[in-house]
């Protein structure tokens, strides 16, 4: 039968439609799977050190904990707006005022179901089939698959320790095409854990600008960057392009990874555009998440973040020397987000192998560069250091020992 397949009892059944092209062409999130991995070794008694997600160990802070429990006391928890709970879009306008120097209109903050939702948002707003979307190689796997979702085409961009790994104005004009719909960047960069340059930053905006792209940019680990030189923070991108769009995240800053809460800033004239997108994709956020999340942008809240950000600074410490210590040093040190992406050509694997081998003969878990772009694909593994100093150290003495063994 050409329409029909038999089932094993000898029941004619219909003939499986075919799955959508973007569907059958989706990459998998390689950290995922070997955290998957990581975890069903776990369940079957092995002790394995996981270093692959970028997952912090800490948790919400406990006044956002408190404030969750206390949503769940009976009390009606009904949709919000598309946009979120306006006394969170508030307090985030607010953050950025106080933290960050930016005068932002709260009717420009939509809340969404996480930081991944942000980004969907920004594609679907910006990104039409055939359009070219310019991003640096290595960067977030993710992003790449929202742009091929709607049709656009991904113009990976190698990068190098050159530019910190990061996209230059000469990089970008260079990958320039009449097609070019839009520019998104990442910084502090996940893998790279570097940020890019305020300087460098304004001119990719600028020449992206004025030839007509949209910039944008995703700034989840923005406040886990290092202090810049005279102890200010890292500048958001909004002080030098009022019109980007940004993407982030109570994810990392705030320790809450399951909670999947967002928010996105964007530019006045779309707001009536990504509201209707918003309504359709998810219509609102978690209700008690977003109230909880308010507690974030208390003086207690934040005091307990910094204090995390830097317990992440003693943890990089230890990274930076383990791997240096073991051969494998640093090409770029991070100085924003809790990743160290390392070059491991000299033991003769590829990352994938190398992944691999650790995960089974040294029982610790990473991500092969094959997640982050064709240029780093097999050169280059990231190591997330969000965990525990003791599980930091176990697991670098145990890849020590793994990499006399080659």
């Amino acid at each position: 039968m050409t329409d029909e397949t038999v089932s094993a009892a000898g029941h004619e059944i219909a003939k499986q439609p075919a799955m959508a092209q973007r569907a059958r062409e989706a990459q998998p999130f390689r950290a995922m799977v070997f955290g998957e991995k990581a975890d069903n070794m776990i369940a079957n008694g092995i002790d394995v050190v996981k270093l692959s997600l970028g997952e912090p160990d800490f948790g919400a802070p406990p006044a956002v904990r408190e404030a969750m429990r206390e949503q769940y006391d009976g009390r009606p928890l009904p949709y919000t707006a598309a946009f979120g709970l306006p006394e969170l879009r508030r307090a985030i306008a607010d953050f950025y005022r106080t933290k960050h120097g930016v005068d932002i209109d709260p009717k420009r903050i939509v809340i969404t179901s996480g930081g991944s939702a942000a980004l969907l948002l920004a594609t679907a707003l910006t990104v039409d089939p055939g359009d070219e979307v310019i991003i640096a190689d290595p960067s977030y796997p993710c992003n790449r698959e929202l742009v091929r979702s709607f049709g656009g085409t991904v113009i990976d961009v190698p990068t190098s320790a050159a530019t910190r790994f990061h996209l230059t104005p000469e990089l970008v004009d260079g990958a320039w095409s009449e097609r070019t719909k839009a520019v998104m960047i990442t910084s502090p960069s996940n893998p790279t854990g570097t940020t890019i340059a305020f300087d460098t930053l304004r001119d990719v905006c600028d020449l992206a600008r004025e030839r007509g792209a949209w910039r944008i940019v995703d700034e989840t680990y923005l406040d886990l960057a290092d202090r810049e030189p005279d102890g200010s923070d890292v500048r958001s991108v909004l002080l030098a392009d009022p019109d980007a769009i940004v993407c982030n995240s109570f994810s990392k800053f705030f320790g809450m990874t399951g909670w999947r809460l967002g928010w996105a800033v964007i530019p006045e004239n779309t707001i009536e555009a990504v509201d209707d997108l918003a309504t359709n994709f998810y219509l609102c956020a978690h209700t008690p998440t977003q109230h909880a999340a308010v507690a974030c942008f208390t003086p207690e809240s934040l005091a307990v973040c910094e204090e995390r950000r830097q317990e992440l600074l003693a943890r990089r410490r230890i990274v930076v020397d383990g791997l240096r210590e073991i051969g494998l040093p640093l090409e770029v040190e991070p100085n924003g987000a809790f990743y160290a992406y390392f070059n491991v050509s000299s033991t003769g694997l590829d990352a994938w192998t190398f992944c691999e081998r650790a995960l089974n003969e040294a029982h610790v878990a990473l991500t092969p560069g094959r997640d982050f772009g064709p240029a780093t694909a097999d050169t280059h593994v990231r190591l997330s250091y969000a965990a525990s100093r003791e599980a930091l150290a176990e697991g670098l003495r145990r890849l020590g020992a793994f990499v006399k063994t080659l």
